[in-house]
């Protein structure tokens, strides 16, 4: 299985310190969604990873969410692609629990989910806890600066991660065996 786990926030849609708590706060970033369709187009199965302290902040709901990800999901397929499965992390970093990144919960939960190993699978992420989680997972992480890559360049814990501008360009990259 050629398998691609992707951040939400920040590398499909653009992020907000307020949170994205609404269908309508959602809004894909440029090429996004092509990229994924381009993915899908390629064989890969593609799933997401998010933390969602929100819902632990009582900022919006579970209910909240799934519209929001309804919403995501819908743009993916009318741009001809394909995620396969949304994992996310309801807990705020103080709950101390598996699943939150950067630990590897959230991908193990993507293997288990698939039946398949996800050791050497692309990781794309825009925040140092998302390359942190890909490392424990075994994963090869990515990060794009679409987000909030800029607090995390000179914080990589090694030289030897991709950086790209946006997922159009580590998709590009990913499906050319570039990484």
């Amino acid at each position: 299985m050629k398998l691609v786990i992707l951040d939400r926030d920040g590398v499909i849609n653009y992020d907000s310190p307020e949170y994205i708590k609404s269908p309508q706060e959602w809004h894909p970033i440029t090429g996004s969604l092509e990229a994924i369709a381009n993915l899908h187009q390629h064989g890969f199965v593609i799933c997401v990873a998010t933390n969602q302290a929100g819902i632990g902040r009582g900022l919006y709901s579970l209910q909240d969410l799934e519209q929001i990800h309804g919403k995501m999901l819908q743009a993916v397929t009318d741009s001809g692609g394909k995620i396969t499965a949304v994992f996310h992390c309801p807990h705020i970093p103080d709950d101390d629990c598996q699943c939150r990144k950067p630990r590897p919960g959230l991908i193990r939960q993507i293997a288990h989910h698939l039946h398949t190993a996800v050791e050497g699978a692309p990781l794309v992420g825009d925040k140092l806890t998302d390359i942190e989680a890909g490392i424990a997972a075994g994963c090869k992480p990515i990060l794009v600066q679409s987000g909030s890559a800029e607090l995390t360049l000179d914080q990589l814990p090694h030289s030897d991660i991709p950086v790209y501008q946006n997922l159009a360009g580590a998709a590009a990259a990913i499906i050319a065996g570039d990484v």
